[in-house]
């Protein structure tokens, strides 16, 4: 008789699979991501049948917990700028402190081993980040840019200011608010 899973066992993989994945990159071997867990490498593999379960679920590991950061105080009722500066800071002051998970997100979404129902379950997580880019687009609030390419612009600008705050974390709220106004300059309508 098998033996039941257990929730710790899980979150010491993944937690492991974060540390060892930032380290060595996505080829990194199971083995090793075993022996951080503290478990046996058969252990691993009950919990996450192939790695690239492993692998999706890490993904939206990563995704769910930064929505479950950005969600509790998103300020549904405030104006597009309130919002979009809430997801802004709550995804910079992320990234810029979990700079393993930040490395393995942005490894896991550059992946080709991601299922296209990951993907599109992660998206899913940011269902009212998306929407509110998808009605400021339609409403005109944004100019006429995709919300694709807000997303992107958001993305790169976001990682740009999480590098500074990284180099210089006595000027975080500075370098958050800095990069906040580049981004909302980019993409606004004059």
């Amino acid at each position: 008789m098998a033996r039941p899973r257990s929730e710790d066992k899980r979150q010491a993989i993944l937690a492991a699979a974060t540390q060892v994945f930032a380290e060595a990159g996505l080829n990194a071997p199971t083995a090793r991501i075993a022996r951080a867990a503290g478990v046996a490498e058969g252990t691993l593999f009950t919990y996450f049948p192939t790695k690239d379960d492993l692998l999706n679920q890490l993904y939206l590991e990563l995704k769910g917990e930064l929505r479950a950061l950005m969600i509790p105080a998103y300020p549904t009722q405030a104006g597009v700028r309130e919002q979009a500066h809430h997801a802004w800071r709550v995804y910079v002051r992320w990234g810029s402190t979990q700079l393993d998970k930040r490395r393995v997100l942005a490894q896991l979404g550059l992946s080709e081993r991601l299922s296209e129902a990951t993907r599109a379950a992660g998206m899913q997580a940011f269902c009212d980040l998306n929407a509110l880019l998808a009605e400021s687009v339609q409403h005109g609030v944004l100019g006429d840019q995709p919300p694709a390419f807000v997303a992107a612009v958001m993305g790169a600008l976001a990682e740009t200011t999480m590098d500074f705050i990284v180099r210089d974390p006595t000027q975080a709220e500075r370098t958050s608010e800095a990069g906040f106004e580049a981004f909302w300059n980019a993409i606004s309508k004059p």
